[in-house]
């Protein structure tokens, strides 16, 4: 019996370092990035879809500022975003093809290029809106399991495959049973914590129970915070003349 052990445990020496890896991402029947994809699916509603959003940005110094969006969804890809309040915000539209994203302006009359990781309004940028999913831009590895407020969660390292997509480095709790997302920590490229997202108030919506609230706190500016709502998700099938960057002043 000493014998089998002792032999038991060279052979788990032996594993080469990649193999544990791939062990500690498929131990629970998913890999890493199967349990990402599924929480993205948990957060969108499919291919083609329209979400109504409304962003408020707080500050400890200033009004809160209340903004809201019309977001148009085809694919993984393509992404038109109207905004419609305030008023006088009106005719201002984002439109994103793979990484490229143009903003339109009604003063200029002509798209300008800009990057995902300008912000959109307080602790919101670009990314956050026009590309939802992390599956095409991110691979995920397992660090651990935790439990919290007695429920169990993956906890996901999330790598960008390039240098164009809106973080470096995401870390990412997922539920272990539905998938669900409770809240993502999003790094620059020094891996310095720049701000933290908590996923909530779960609603059964487009098929399926959907969080229509994020919380997303700054972590470099204390008490700066922004509250990402949607009011309302639908599935929908859009032109593919609305993705188009010539046509954002009809958007």
């Amino acid at each position: 019996m000493k014998n089998i052990y002792k032999h038991g445990i060279s052979m788990v020496l032996l594993v080469p370092v990649g193999w544990i890896i791939l062990f500690a991402s498929t131990v629970f029947g998913l890999t890493a990035d199967e349990i990402m994809e599924r929480a993205d699916r948990i957060r969108n509603p499919g291919e083609s879809y329209y979400v109504l959003a409304q962003i408020t940005s707080i500050r400890p110094d200033a009004e809160e500022r209340v903004e809201q969006y019309e977001v148009f969804v085809k694919g993984r890809d393509k992404t038109a975003v109207r905004t419609i309040y305030p008023k006088m915000q009106r005719g201002r539209n984002l439109l994103m093809r793979g990484y490229d994203l143009w903003f339109y302006l009604p003063k200029i009359r002509k798209p300008v290029r800009i990057s995902l990781q300008q912000r959109l309004l307080g602790q919101v940028s670009n990314g956050d809106i026009v590309r939802a999913d992390f599956s095409g831009d991110y691979k995920a590895s397992i660090l651990r399991t935790e439990v919290i407020d007695g429920l169990e969660y993956y906890v996901l390292d999330l790598l960008a495959r390039n240098r164009r997509v809106t973080y470096n480095r995401i870390w990412y709790w997922v539920n272990k049973n539905n998938h669900r997302p409770l809240k993502a920590e999003f790094y620059t490229l020094s891996d310095k914590l720049l701000k933290t997202c908590h996923f909530t108030e779960y609603k059964f919506i487009a098929g399926d129970y959907r969080p229509v609230k994020m919380v997303i706190e700054d972590n470099l500016l204390i008490g700066h915070k922004s509250i990402l709502e949607y009011l309302k998700i639908e599935r929908r099938n859009f032109p593919d003349k609305i993705f188009n960057k010539n046509y954002l002043d009809k958007l």
